[in-house]
């Protein structure tokens, strides 16, 4: 097998930076940086809630994702002028991020307002979506930290990975060519703490045995744990 960049290990996710209060006119923001892959998440809260969650006594938390055209290495036309509507690709993400979140937060505590996670891919080299569910946690624990309210509505912050299969290797946090020639490609979410809430994995080539998704599932959660201390650090400041 290849070198991985920057002389990383199988297990080692990419150097990890996040910036916080990124937008400081937004409730909740920050700049999260793994590797090459850039991602500003915002949390607005507004007050409301869908029409279908009228009179349920509870809030919503959803989410909207998307690429900016030169996040990648070619240019890529703005799904808001391409004339067809967002792509698949983009509803399973934004409506992934927003699913995780509401894993992890009570619903019931915000009362009837709406929080809605902006998560803006600035630069691209795979892993996407992990990077915008951990920013996004870190954008809603601050913006729902500023209600105020008598105990913060975030069960725990939760975190989120990329995996795969390489020349027979499980590596941790791909980047964008080693997603492109893997195997299998997986991504891991997880509640702070270990708890599962999101497994997405598929074989490419030929099918994975029990055995290294085990093992794939025991290297998430490593993964995902320095993943929630960096968070927890960054919040902590």
């Amino acid at each position: 097998m290849s070198a991985r960049a920057g002389g990383r290990g199988e297990t080692q996710i990419r150097p990890t930076r996040i910036t916080r209060d990124y937008l400081p006119h937004a409730e909740g923001s920050c700049l999260i940086e793994m590797g090459n892959t850039h991602v500003i998440c915002t949390a607005t809260i507004s007050h409301g809630v869908p029409r279908w969650l009228k009179t349920a006594g509870q809030g919503w938390i959803t989410a909207e994702y998307g690429m900016i055209p030169r996040s990648t290495d070619e240019r890529m036309r703005r799904e808001a002028t391409g004339g067809g509507g967002q792509g698949g690709r983009t509803m399973e993400i934004q409506r992934l991020i927003g699913r995780v979140l509401r894993t992890v937060t009570d619903l019931n505590a915000l009362g009837e307002l709406t929080v809605t996670l902006d998560c803006d891919v600035i630069r691209a080299d795979g892993g996407t979506r992990c990077a915008a569910i951990n920013g996004s946690a870190v954008a809603l624990w601050d913006a729902l930290d500023r209600l105020r309210l008598r105990r913060h509505p975030m069960r725990s912050l939760v975190g989120a990975i990329s995996l795969g299969l390489v020349e027979g290797a499980v590596l941790i946090d791909l980047d964008y060519r080693e997603d492109s020639t893997a195997d299998t490609d997986m991504n891991v979410v997880m509640a702070e703490g270990g708890g599962l809430i999101e497994i997405q994995g598929t074989a490419e080539r030929e099918p994975f045995a029990r055995e290294q998704l085990a093992r794939m599932l025991d290297l998430s959660a490593a993964a995902i744990a320095k993943i929630n201390e960096l968070q927890r650090k960054v919040l902590a400041t």
